[in-house]
């Protein structure tokens, strides 16, 4: 009895032997990482674009001979800072960087002046004709009302003074086109950098897509519209969302709804409240001093809170994140995501508010991806 107890043991251990997950191949860029992966080498090659080597290439950083810092390093020469960043003139779009090959953007850091509504930040993915990121780029880094504040996230932080740092994974398989548009009216400075490595891509790893849009105001009874017309298999990772309130009172009891393959009227996923969403409650409020309380964490925040001056400032405005990143919403053929603006009347009942929003919805997806809504205008898009 005992032998054939143990070899019935044997037999078990074998399964779950046997149906181990292998590990990942040697050459898989897209390995998790994280801090208990760090030590497990790869053979995949690490590059970098920036203003001092525009190309990425191996080697070739650091030898501009012009740049916007030549005059600073005149007595130094080639190999000192000479061109640090660069200037875009009004209605110029600028190719940040533009190489061919597979592999992943790892982090992209850049620090521009002028009004961040005045920059629109596209990404192209494998040559495509139409862009898989597009946002004015102060919402693609959560920072939407044109003022810093500290974002300390996994995927996105922004540090003092204006340092916007992504480190959201972007694989490509055939190459990638980041440019930068300036829609203002004067020549700005931008400084950046983009870090990526080049390797084998994972058959199943998908596009990274970002879309901005804004309503204001939110006509009366309808719900903003976050995300629409989504076709194709992949998962939804995050919200960015610029709030401002045009009313007094609190503003944050509408539900937010995920729409997935082929959801008619009523959605897989309804929400409590926007606070709930955002990963607080109760009003964000400070149970002792009754104000908002602004947080940011790795997977959620209220990272801004623009309280009126009683003077020029006038509105409240909010900027708020949830990232998705233990909690994806899968979908595999279509997606829509909105969320209503709800506050209360003086008699306990649900005020549908219009009021001016803005958000920037991440996911990804296998291509073809649909050709986004237009970008409204800059006047349009302004905020002061």
């Amino acid at each position: 009895m005992k032998r054939v107890a143990t070899l019935a043991a044997l037999a078990v251990l074998a399964v779950v032997v046997t149906a181990a997950p292998p590990l990942p191949a040697e050459d898989d860029i897209l390995r998790p990482l994280g801090m208990g992966g760090l030590s497990r080498l790869s053979k995949a090659r690490t590059r970098s674009i920036s203003p001092e080597n525009l190309t990425g290439e191996k080697g070739k950083g650091g030898m501009a001979t012009e740049g916007t810092g030549a005059n600073a390093a005149r007595d130094l020469g080639r190999g000192w800072k000479v061109s640090p960043s660069v200037r875009i003139r009004p209605g110029q779009t600028f190719t940040m960087g533009e190489i061919q090959g597979e592999g992943v953007v790892q982090h992209v850091w850049m620090t521009p002046t002028g009004p961040w509504r005045h920059f629109i930040f596209r990404i192209h993915w494998d040559a495509e004709a139409t862009p898989s990121v597009e946002s004015p780029v102060g919402d693609f880094f959560a920072s939407g009302w044109g003022g810093y504040a500290q974002i300390s996230s996994l995927a996105v932080c922004v540090n003092p003074g204006s340092a916007f740092n992504s480190y959201w994974e972007m694989p490509f398989r055939r190459g990638f086109k980041m440019t930068m548009e300036n829609r203002g009216p004067k020549e700005e400075t931008l400084y950046y950098q983009i870090d990526y490595a080049l390797g084998p891509v994972p058959e199943d790893a998908a596009y990274f897509h970002a879309q901005f849009r804004r309503v204001n105001p939110l006509p009366y009874k309808q719900v903003y519209t976050i995300l629409d017309g989504v076709k194709g298999w992949g998962h939804y990772v995050g919200t960015y969302m610029a709030w401002g309130v045009h009313n007094s009172g609190w503003w944050g009891e509408g539900e937010i709804k995920f729409y997935l393959d082929g959801d008619g009227d009523f959605p897989t996923i309804a929400g409590t409240g926007t606070e709930d969403y955002f990963n607080g409650s109760y009003d964000f409020e400070h149970p002792v001093t009754h104000q908002y309380v602004e947080f940011s964490t790795p997977y959620s925040g209220l990272s801004q809170v623009l309280r009126p001056d009683g003077l020029y400032k006038s509105q409240q405005r909010f900027g708020l994140y949830r990232w998705h990143i233990m909690d994806p919403v899968r979908f595999e053929k279509d997606l829509r995501v909105t969320i209503q603006a709800l506050g209360w009347t003086a008699d306990g009942r649900y005020l549908p508010l219009q009021d001016d929003m803005a958000s920037v919805a991440f996911w990804y997806q296998r291509e073809p991806h649909a050709p986004f809504p237009a970008l409204p205008d800059r006047d349009f898009l302004a905020v002061n």
